[in-house]
Protein backbone atom coordinates (compact mmCIF):
# COMPACT_ATOMS: atom_id res chain seq x y z
CA UNK A 1 0.00 0.00 0.00
CA UNK A 2 0.89 3.51 -0.81
CA UNK A 3 0.86 6.17 2.38
CA UNK A 4 2.87 9.10 0.75
CA UNK A 5 1.91 13.02 1.14
CA UNK A 6 4.12 16.41 0.09
CA UNK A 7 2.63 19.63 1.66
CA UNK A 8 3.43 23.05 1.34
CA UNK A 9 2.31 25.23 3.79
CA UNK A 10 3.21 28.33 6.77
CA UNK A 11 3.86 26.97 10.31
CA UNK A 12 1.25 28.30 12.74
CA UNK A 13 3.47 28.27 15.72
CA UNK A 14 7.57 27.34 16.66
CA UNK A 15 8.28 23.69 16.17
CA UNK A 16 8.99 22.70 19.90
CA UNK A 17 11.51 20.32 20.20
CA UNK A 18 11.65 17.27 22.59
CA UNK A 19 14.28 14.55 23.46
CA UNK A 20 12.30 10.98 24.09
CA UNK A 21 13.61 8.86 27.30
CA UNK A 22 15.87 7.71 25.04
CA UNK A 23 17.28 10.71 23.56
CA UNK A 24 15.00 10.54 20.48
CA UNK A 25 14.27 14.24 19.00
CA UNK A 26 10.57 14.74 18.21
CA UNK A 27 9.11 17.99 16.84
CA UNK A 28 5.84 18.88 16.87
CA UNK A 29 3.63 21.94 15.45
CA UNK A 30 0.62 22.72 12.96
CA UNK A 31 1.00 23.80 9.36
CA UNK A 32 -1.88 26.13 7.70
CA UNK A 33 -2.59 25.05 3.98
CA UNK A 34 -4.59 27.56 1.94
CA UNK A 35 -7.06 25.76 -0.96
CA UNK A 36 -6.39 26.08 -4.16
CA UNK A 37 -10.34 27.53 -4.99
CA UNK A 38 -11.69 30.44 -3.40
CA UNK A 39 -15.45 30.50 -2.88
CA UNK A 40 -18.39 32.99 -4.84
CA UNK A 41 -17.12 35.98 -2.29
CA UNK A 42 -13.02 35.35 -3.35
CA UNK A 43 -12.51 34.06 0.17
CA UNK A 44 -10.02 31.04 0.75
CA UNK A 45 -10.17 28.99 3.00
CA UNK A 46 -7.07 27.33 4.71
CA UNK A 47 -6.96 24.01 6.15
CA UNK A 48 -4.49 23.15 9.61
CA UNK A 49 -2.62 19.98 10.34
CA UNK A 50 -0.91 18.67 12.88
CA UNK A 51 2.94 17.80 12.10
CA UNK A 52 5.12 15.30 13.87
CA UNK A 53 8.80 14.83 13.01
CA UNK A 54 11.63 12.86 14.12
CA UNK A 55 15.24 11.94 14.62
CA UNK A 56 17.16 14.13 11.72
CA UNK A 57 13.79 16.27 10.51
CA UNK A 58 12.86 16.99 13.95
CA UNK A 59 16.45 18.75 14.69
CA UNK A 60 16.23 20.61 11.00
CA UNK A 61 12.81 21.68 11.49
CA UNK A 62 13.07 23.32 15.28
CA UNK A 63 16.59 24.50 14.18
CA UNK A 64 15.79 26.42 10.84
CA UNK A 65 12.32 27.03 11.27
CA UNK A 66 10.01 29.77 13.03
CA UNK A 67 6.29 30.44 12.92
CA UNK A 68 5.32 31.89 9.45
CA UNK A 69 7.75 30.44 7.41
CA UNK A 70 6.93 28.61 4.77
CA UNK A 71 8.13 24.73 4.22
CA UNK A 72 7.49 21.51 2.14
CA UNK A 73 6.90 18.52 3.65
CA UNK A 74 7.45 14.71 2.63
CA UNK A 75 5.66 12.08 4.85
CA UNK A 76 2.53 9.84 5.34
CA UNK A 77 -0.45 10.33 7.10
CA UNK A 78 -1.18 9.03 10.50
CA UNK A 79 -3.93 8.07 12.64
CA UNK A 80 -4.36 7.95 16.89
CA UNK A 81 -6.63 6.66 18.85
CA UNK A 82 -7.03 8.32 22.34
CA UNK A 83 -9.51 8.88 25.05
CA UNK A 84 -10.09 12.35 26.30
CA UNK A 85 -10.97 13.75 29.97
CA UNK A 86 -14.39 12.55 29.89
CA UNK A 87 -13.71 9.26 28.68
CA UNK A 88 -14.68 9.91 25.09
CA UNK A 89 -12.66 8.00 22.10
CA UNK A 90 -10.82 10.34 19.87
CA UNK A 91 -9.10 10.20 16.63
CA UNK A 92 -6.01 11.93 15.28
CA UNK A 93 -4.74 12.62 12.20
CA UNK A 94 -1.25 13.91 11.80
CA UNK A 95 1.37 13.88 9.33
CA UNK A 96 4.39 12.32 9.69
CA UNK A 97 7.21 14.74 8.54
CA UNK A 98 10.08 12.53 6.80
CA UNK A 99 11.55 15.15 5.15
CA UNK A 100 11.37 18.92 5.41
CA UNK A 101 12.52 21.32 2.46
CA UNK A 102 12.69 25.14 2.76
CA UNK A 103 10.52 27.00 0.43
CA UNK A 104 10.54 30.73 0.83
CA UNK A 105 14.14 33.32 1.14
CA UNK A 106 15.86 33.52 4.00
CA UNK A 107 14.07 35.16 6.94
CA UNK A 108 15.45 38.65 7.57
CA UNK A 109 17.21 39.01 11.14
CA UNK A 110 15.61 41.89 11.99
CA UNK A 111 11.71 40.53 12.29
CA UNK A 112 10.59 38.45 15.69
CA UNK A 113 9.13 35.49 13.56
CA UNK A 114 12.21 36.28 11.06
CA UNK A 115 9.38 36.28 8.07
CA UNK A 116 8.67 39.30 5.74
CA UNK A 117 6.29 38.33 2.69
CA UNK A 118 7.88 38.47 -0.34
CA UNK A 119 6.21 41.69 -2.51
CA UNK A 120 4.59 39.88 -4.79
CA UNK A 121 2.98 37.63 -1.60
CA UNK A 122 0.00 38.55 0.17
CA UNK A 123 1.30 37.87 4.24
CA UNK A 124 -0.43 34.96 5.87
CA UNK A 125 -3.83 34.59 6.93
CA UNK A 126 -4.74 35.30 10.44
CA UNK A 127 -8.37 33.80 10.30
CA UNK A 128 -9.63 30.68 8.25
CA UNK A 129 -10.63 32.58 5.25
CA UNK A 130 -8.45 34.91 3.59
CA UNK A 131 -9.53 37.09 0.50
CA UNK A 132 -8.20 36.10 -3.30
CA UNK A 133 -5.26 37.34 -5.25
Amino acid sequence: MLNKITIMGRLCADPELRKTASGISVCNTRIAVERNYADQDGERETDFFNIVAWRGAADFLCGYFAKGRKVVLDGRLQTRNWTDRDGNKRVSVEIVAESVYFADSKPAENTASGYIPEEDEPAPAKGRKRKAA
